[in-house]
């Protein structure tokens, strides 16, 4: 038995150092490929949304693959986090002088605001289980879009002004409207780099790697396999659940600042219902539990889409004919 377990472990370690290497060993062949003007601009434009893109579905996958919980509201945690930290990159854009500080902070407080909303929406939420956990956290999602959609926050000498669904905040002289409903967030720093992609993607795949290889990760993936058996032997169900939840939810807020600071402007509508099943689009088509093939998954099809558009007639069928052929291998 011992020995059994000695070559689980080392298969699993030896499918984690492959998932780095490949990921290292494309980021390398990428830059090159830049500086030697190999990639078009419309390509290199797609390489932060396609980390982006991987860091959420990494996250989803930890929630899906490994705690057996689906979820249908990530694209309400990247919309948190982008939004959060576009906001606090507005504040501070004068006073910190350092792009990579001010980059960094933006993403710490991205992240903290996704897994504290992840916390608070697990209270209610991981009581439920299967369709009706899919349902809630859709819902969730959905409520976190019309939020943003609807919400008006501006300040001036007197402080911050908050208003919904329509612009009441009266802001004084010289005041300045950040967040302004449907319009969004303009005037973004572009601080996202293809380079801050890739950092952000290994930071995510050791997070989960050392979390699945640590004892409450096993722990987690007992309760995927047999609830009542983990509860039996006195395993708190909810603080695990709830642990896998956060962090999943977190790791999406982290991507919400990448995405943000490569556009100028944002708007909820982009976190909507359809982002969210993209994103678990990467999970099933890349594999449950499969870090590698969530990244393999978001890469191919946030390329694929822009790569067939001068195929207008044809790329929707093209598209479709990859995703057969995707899950068919799977």
């Amino acid at each position: 038995m011992a020995k059994l377990n000695l070559k689980t472990v080392n298969k699993k370690t030896k499918d984690q150092l492959i998932t780095f290497v490949l990921v290292i060993a494309v980021y390398i062949v990428v830059q090159i490929m830049v500086a030697a003007g190999a990639i078009s601009s419309l390509m290199q434009g797609l390489l932060v949304p396609m980390c982006t893109y991987s860091i959420v579905a990494i996250g989803l996958n930890l929630c899906v693959g490994y705690l057996g919980e689906l979820s249908i509201g990530h694209a309400g945690f990247m919309c948190v986090g982008a939004f959060s930290s576009a906001f606090c990159t507005k504040m501070l854009e004068g006073v910190i002088g350092s792009q990579i500080v001010l980059f960094i902070i933006a993403l710490l407080v991205g992240t903290a605001m996704a897994a504290f909303f992840g916390f608070l929406i697990g209270i209610p939420v991981l009581r439920l289980r299967g369709d009706y956990l899919a349902i809630v956290t859709l819902a969730f999602g959905e409520i976190i879009k019309s939020i943003f959609n609807n919400f008006y926050l501006g300040i001036d000498s007197k402080g911050l002004h908050v208003s919904l669904l329509s612009d009441k905040t009266n802001l004084a002289e010289g005041g300045k409207l950040i967040i302004k409903g449907p319009m969004g967030i303009g005037g973004i720093p572009k601080l996202s780099t293809f380079i801050s992609g890739f950092i952000l993607i290994m930071i995510t795949l050791v997070v989960v790697f050392n979390l699945i290889n640590s004892r409450s990760g096993r722990t987690i993936m007992a309760i995927r396999d047999n609830r009542i058996a983990a509860e039996s032997v006195g395993v708190n169900i909810t603080k695990y659940k709830m642990t896998a939840f956060v962090i999943s939810a977190a790791m999406a807020g982290a991507a919400g600042p990448l995405f943000a600071m490569n556009y100028s402007t944002i708007v909820a509508n982009k976190f909507d219902f359809n982002t969210s099943i993209l994103i678990l689009v990467f999970v099933v088509l890349g594999g449950q539990g499969n870090m590698l093939g969530s990244i393999i998954a978001a890469a191919v099809l946030t390329i694929l889409p822009e790569a067939l558009r001068e195929y207008a007639d044809y790329r929707m069928l093209g598209y479709a004919i990859v995703l057969i052929l995707m899950m068919l291998s799977v």
